[in-house]
C-alpha cells in the first residue's frame, strides 16, 4: 500500500493514519507478528513520528497493538471477553475454568473486602493467586480471597502452600452449594504487583472485575481479578463465565 496523502485529511492526521495503519494490519500482517520500527513507518506514511506515535497509542488503546518489552510492537490476538451476566456461574476452578493457581497464604484482605466478607477487619483469610493467560502472555491477574469458616476441612498437612495449596483450598470450595454472585466492573490502574504480573507498566489501564460468591445467605469468596484493558472487553448476556473469544486470526494476503 502506498504513501496516503494525510494533509487533506478532515480529521486529525494521527486519526486519520490509525485508520490507514489499522487497514494495513488486517491486509498485511498475522496476530503475534511484528510491526517494523517507527522511523520506517513513518517514512512509508509520510508523517513525523510524533504523528505516528500518536496513531500506534491509540491503536494500542483500542486493543489492536501491543508494546511487549524487548521484542517491539506487535499485533494483538482477539480480545478476551469479559462475560457480565445474570446467571448463576460456577465456583473458581471448576471444569473450564481457565484460570492457572498459584500460590495461596493467609492473610489480612483489603478494607474493602473484608465489609464484604463481614469479616473482622483484623481477621486473615485464605489469599488464592491466580493468572490467566492468552496466546502464550498474561492477560489477568486474580486473588481470590476465602475466609477460614469457607473451608474448615482444609488440611495444611496435605497441602501446605503454593499451587498445591490453592487447588486444595478451591477444592474445599466446591463441596458449598453456590447459590448465585454478582459482579461490578471497573476502569482502573494497573498497580505495581499486578503490573508485574500482566507485563506491563505500573499506572497502565485495567478493568477490575469484582465478583462475590454467595451460599447460605452469606458471602463465602470474593474474587478480585484485574484484565489488562487493551486484550479484553466487556460482552453482556446471560452466560455468567468469563470465554476468550478467539475468532479468526488476521493473516498476510
Amino acid at each position: 500500500m502506498g504513501t496516503t496523502q494525510l494533509e487533506t485529511a478532515p480529521e486529525p492526521k494521527y486519526w486519520h493514519l490509525k485508520t490507514v495503519l489499522s487497514q494495513a494490519l488486517d491486509s498485511e500482517f498475522a496476530v503475534g507478528e511484528i510491526l517494523p520500527n517507527e522511523r520506517d513507518l513513518a517514512a512509508r506514511f509520510g508523517v513525523a513520528r510524533a504523528t505516528l506515535r500518536q496513531a500506534l497509542e491509540q491503536l494500542e488503546l483500542e486493543g489492536r497493538l501491543q508494546r511487549r518489552r524487548g521484542v517491539g510492537t506487535t499485533v494483538a490476538p482477539p480480545r478476551m471477553g469479559v462475560a457480565v451476566g445474570s446467571a448463576q456461574g460456577t465456583w473458581p476452578g471448576e471444569v473450564g475454568d481457565a484460570w492457572q493457581p498459584a500460590d495461596c497464604a493467609p492473610a489480612v484482605p483489603p478494607a474493602e473486602v473484608a465489609r464484604m466478607l463481614a469479616a473482622d477487619p483484623d481477621d486473615q483469610v485464605h489469599v488464592v493467586r491466580r493468572t490467566r493467560v492468552s496466546h502464550g502472555q498474561p492477560v489477568a491477574a486474580e486473588l481470590l480471597y476465602v475466609p477460614m469458616s469457607s473451608v474448615t476441612e482444609l488440611s495444611a498437612v496435605d497441602a501446605p502452600s503454593g499451587p498445591a495449596r490453592a487447588r486444595a483450598v478451591l477444592r474445599e470450595l466446591h463441596r458449598l452449594g453456590l447459590e448465585g454472585q454478582d459482579r461490578a466492573v471497573e476502569l482502573g490502574s494497573a498497580r505495581a504487583d499486578d503490573a508485574k504480573a500482566l507485563d506491563r507498566l505500573p499506572g497502565a489501564p485495567v478493568l477490575v472485575v469484582t465478583t462475590r460468591f454467595f451460599t447460605e445467605g452469606r458471602t463465602a469468596a470474593v474474587s478480585v481479578a484485574t484484565y489488562r484493558a487493551d486484550t479484553c472487553r466487556l460482552t453482556f448476556g446471560d452466560a455468567g463465565g468469563v470465554e476468550i473469544h478467539h475468532g479468526p486470526e488476521r493473516q498476510a494476503s
